[in-house]
């Protein structure tokens, strides 16, 4: 049995549906993962879109939610979770609003893909600090996965 990630609200390569987008209420997706590598001491989840801003011309990958030190024992994250439900000990980094939390898709322009990317991890992490984002936490994590595992939806804003 294989590290895996999956949610209730979409499948792998599916729509993401309206009320996890800045379309929608913005809430974020309920996940579940199963069969974390032995081991494992933490886990982290990385949400981005490497199709920004527009899929036939890709610039950037786009940061929407990170955290870190989730629970190994954690099976998963609610929908619409905040901070003050979030697993005791996860944190929170920088998204590519220059803040913590959640930010749903809201492509400029064309299908985008947003993958939703699970660590485990054979440590609990040092807290990185407010201001930290996807690159100080990827230079964190290094030597430390122990598996990944990884749901990506889409979304296209109607025109």
């Amino acid at each position: 049995m294989s590290f895996k990630i999956s949610s209730p609200d979409f499948a792998e390569g599916q729509s993401i549906p309206l009320i996890h987008t800045c379309d929608g209420s913005d809430l974020s997706p309920a996940l579940e993962w199963e069969n974390i590598p032995a081991g494992t001491k933490s886990l982290a989840l990385i949400v981005d879109d490497p199709d920004a801003p527009d899929p036939a011309a890709p610039q950037r990958v786009y940061v929407h939610w990170i955290l870190y030190n989730i629970p190994a024992d954690a099976t998963g994250l609610a929908q619409g979770v905040q901070m003050a439900n979030l697993p005791a000990g996860t944190c929170e980094g920088l998204n590519d609003w220059e803040k913590t939390g959640y930010g749903g898709p809201c492509p400029p322009i064309g299908s985008h893909r947003y993958f939703h990317k699970l660590y485990a991890l054979d440590c609990v992490l040092p807290d990185l600090g407010q201001e930290a984002g996807k690159m100080e936490l990827e230079q964190a994590m290094q030597a430390h996965i122990l598996g990944q595992t990884h749901l990506m939806g889409r979304y296209q804003r109607d025109s």
